[in-house]
């Protein structure tokens, strides 16, 4: 292709061509300063518009465009077209034809005029009126061409191409920003992918292998992993890809947590970039001789962070110096984020199977326990008495009837209640038991029904309730007669309407849970006294059941103590057949303040004493002496008609009787708390409350 250009040589030495020269030189800063200065301030598209704008003022032409290939790599895009006075709205052009078509292959072209003869295909050379081209490609930092830079002018221009040099500057600059726009919008495109890619994984496999895959394709990296925290400040260590052995399997490695960048990150929350492996050798040990084994030479680090919390680390590996001195920290940033929130999600879908695994595991234990421990056969006993309990919970136990069971202390309340429900529909389901005695008032509340975040002080995540965590089984409500006036009220709805809220929450939970309750208290005088609600009373009493006391079976005495005895036995591996007759009478007399579970209690003591391969033997000194008047008790006015006495006076005398009893010591195995199957706490708070106190002191 022919180039218009002069023919002639002029002599340099001549001072004409000197003062041609420097005046070109003059002009060439002219414009260079006119368009540096016109767009000094700009970047993203701004720049471009300044740029083209300034470059036709400058070079005094028609028009002036910088483009960028299409996908496509056949048409180019105007970033910014001036013409007409003004900048003109972008457009798409093929370049076959075209003089933009060499510029795109990578070389410059200056067409001095004449340009229409030489591109006639060129339609828009001919509409625009052009009669003159120079344009220059742009080049990324790779050397690959992204668009090209061009002014064009109704005139011819000077064949010397003066300006050439000037024009490449700005062309310099103009692929430095496209190829920044570029980056950021594939950045932008990919965290898209890697925030679609991950997260929808909620098994830590599958998610490593998303992660892994969207990594290996935006950084250049020979090893990239993740470190969790893990117990005994410790990090667990993921690789999830390596260069040199794609898809192979990895096995985590457990790494103390100091001397790591990663625990770093994860404690500042900051990234951290090591160009060297030498630079972490006396701060980060334990990092510098990992890279040691495996050959990597540089290093980035980033936390994990969601919210409050810091999951984890991720990083990345190379073996060349000072690898990711490119990489930007907002992409970086906006990457780890993406798989932050991921592998939270993984991270809390992983506890909450642990905890649906291990409610599943004490859910079988229970029943194990039921049907192991506590099945009919643990409640023996041939009396009348005992004979109507069983015929009681034969008949109540495959309805969902309320049950409320009564009687003293130790008689095997809960026995019973266990018993209803393995006998039941729900025996599938767990029973939860609830010690209304045994929580403080201000949490059985919570503790029944749950709570909201932030319910209360201490409130500090959400709670599962005892009824929820019954729905579809039995709970077990032991010493109901304790429970708090105000949580009665949220109780009798449970049994009506079978729903409540919990702590802290305006939804309201419908659960379907069959109610067993237990008390050792006179429920009517209870509810005469106004310690107790009437209208809860009568819900619960619907199918009562009453535990006779061991002294009014004492004829069951000797079959409890050799079960009792069999049992103890063989958990201490001894022999034991007999229990001799002496001890047998000596059981029989004793008046069994603490029923059935003093019983169990006495005979395990024997047994831990009594040597192998011969009869048990119960001393006087292992029962205390026999009560000739076994006094008042507070659980004898259960379902009787009452005496001249008040339950708090009968309470009264029953304490301090079995206080008399145990010279007045409260604590220890032998001890009035112990007798009372009370906590010594408890029993001090109702002396006091009852003015209870040793013959010659103050009241306890």
């Amino acid at each position: 292709m022919a180039h218009p250009s002069s023919s002639s040589h002029r002599d340099e030495s001549d001072p004409a061509v000197a003062v041609d020269r420097a005046a070109a030189d003059d002009a060439e800063l002219r414009v260079l300063r006119a368009v540096a200065e016109g767009t000094a301030q700009s970047t993203g598209e701004t720049y471009f518009d300044l740029l083209v704008t300034n470059l036709a003022h400058a070079m005094d032409v028609a028009h002036a465009l910088v483009t960028e290939f299409t996908e496509d790599r056949r048409h180019v895009r105007t970033l910014a077209f001036w013409g007409d006075g003004g900048v003109q709205p972008d457009f798409e052009y093929a370049l076959t034809g075209t003089p933009c078509e060499r510029v795109l292959s990578g070389q410059p072209c200056h067409h001095p005029c004449d340009v229409q003869a030489l591109y006639p295909d060129d339609a828009m050379l001919g509409d625009l009126n052009i009669e003159s081209y120079l344009g220059v490609p742009l080049f990324d930092s790779r050397r690959n061409v992204l668009g090209h830079l061009a002014v064009c002018d109704t005139r011819p221009m000077p064949p010397e191409q003066r300006n050439l040099l000037v024009f490449r500057i700005f062309a310099d600059r103009a692929a430095t920003e496209l190829e920044r726009l570029q980056t950021m919008s594939e950045e932008a495109a990919a965290i898209l992918q890697v925030h679609a890619a991950v997260g929808s994984h909620l098994n830590r496999d599958q998610l490593f292998g998303a992660i892994a895959a969207q990594l290996e394709r935006l950084i250049d990296t020979a090893i990239f992993g993740i470190e969790l925290p893990v117990e005994g400040n410790k990090l667990q260590g993921h690789v999830l890809a390596r260069r040199d052995a794609p898809g192979a399997p990895t096995t985590p490695t457990i790494l103390p947590r100091d001397g790591t960048v990663c625990h770093w990150v994860m404690e500042h929350r900051e990234w951290f970039v090591a160009p060297s492996r030498e630079s972490l050798r006396r701060r980060f040990p334990v990092t510098y001789s990992v890279m040691e084994r495996r050959g990597m030479e540089s290093l980035c680090a980033v936390p994990l962070v969601t919210g409050d919390r810091t999951r984890g680390a991720l990083f990345f590996m190379a073996s060349d110096r000072d690898a990711y001195r490119h990489l930007r920290w907002t992409t970086v940033s906006q990457i780890a984020g993406a798989v932050a929130v991921a592998l939270d999600d993984c991270l809390a879908h992983e506890e909450v199977n642990r905890l649906r695994d291990r409610l599943a595991a004490e859910n079988v234990y229970l029943r194990q326990e039921i049907g192991q421990e506590h099945d009919f056969k643990e409640m023996i006993g041939g009396s009348a008495a005992m004979r109507d309990v069983l015929t009681n919970v034969t008949h109540v136990a495959p309805t969902d009837s309320t049950v409320l069971i009564l009687g003293e202390t130790g008689t095997g309340k809960e026995l019973v209640a266990r018993a209803i429900h393995e006998h039941s529909r729900r025996s599938e389901r767990p029973l939860i038991k609830v010690n209304c005695a045994a929580l403080p008032a201000s949490l059985v509340e919570s503790e029944l029904f749950g709570h909201e975040k932030g319910a209360f002080t201490g409130a500090t995540a959400r709670r599962m309730g005892r009824f929820a965590l019954a729905d579809g089984g039995t709970i077990f409500l032991d010493e109901i007669a304790e429970m708090p006036l105000d949580v009665q009220v949220k109780l009798l709805r449970v049994l009506q309407e079978h729903e409540f809220e919990a702590v802290g929450s305006m939804h309201t939970q419908r659960v379907n849970v069959r109610v067993i309750a237990a008390t050792n208290r006179d429920l009517a005088r209870a509810v005469h006294d106004g310690a107790f609600r009437g209208d809860l009373y009568y819900r619960l009493n619907v199918f009562p059941i009453r535990m006779p006391p061991l002294r009014d079976r004492a004829g069951d005495v000797p079959l409890l103590a050799r079960r009792f005895a069999a049992r103890f036995a063989s958990r201490c591996g001894k022999s034991i057949d007999a229990i001799d007759a002496a001890s047998v009478r000596r059981l029989a007399a004793y008046a069994w303040p603490g029923n059935v579970r003093e019983l169990e209690n006495i005979i395990e003591r024997a047994v831990i004493l009594a040597p192998s391969g011969q009869p048990l033997v119960i001393t006087e000194e292992m029962l205390g002496p026999v009560p000739t008047d076994r006094g008042p008790r507070a659980d004898a006015t259960i379902g009787r008609t009452h005496g001249a006495g008040s339950l708090r006076d009968v309470e009264r005398d029953h304490i301090r009787h079995t206080l008399e009893l145990c010279g007045w010591v409260v604590d220890g195995p032998h001890g009035a708390a112990t007798r009372l199957q009370v906590k010594p706490s408890t029993l001090r708070s109702r002396m006091k409350m009852l003015g209870i106190g040793r013959p010659g002191r103050d009241p306890a």
